[in-house]
């Protein structure tokens, strides 16, 4: 049995949380140097700005898919490299809910990684 895109709307839409409100759903990305696993392993820390999770807004899901609306800005420290980014619920600590590969990206000195798209499809 499988189910049509009214299901995997509201499916995805039921993760939604604006951060404005952060309980459960998914209101942050993250930056990762390597495999997240189940947590927070490996996120990126330190800099000046300091690096921090940005807090993200989902449009409505249409056909099984969400994407961010606007983009997310973070510092990176300088000798970082970017491989990784995650889903979280909260700005510290909070739910892990996945990651996504990214291609490679090393910071000589410090910098910034830009997030101008994400999407989270249900197949």
């Amino acid at each position: 049995m499988g189910l049509i895109a009214v299901g995997l709307n509201q499916m995805l839409d039921a993760l939604d949380e604006t951060p404005a409100a952060p309980a459960a759903g998914i209101g942050f990305l993250s930056l990762h140097t390597d495999v997240i696993g189940s947590g927070s392993g490996g996120e990126v820390t330190g800099g000046s700005p300091a690096y921090a999770r940005q807090a993200v807004v989902w449009n409505a899901a249409a056909a099984g898919s969400k994407a961010i609306t606007g983009t997310a800005v973070f510092d990176v420290p300088s000798g970082t490299t970017i491989r990784r980014v995650g889903l979280f619920s909260a700005v510290t600590g909070g739910t892990y809910f996945g990651d996504a590969e990214i291609t490679d990206e090393t910071y000589g000195g410090q910098g910034t990684y830009t997030v101008t798209a994400a999407t989270i499809s249900v197949t």
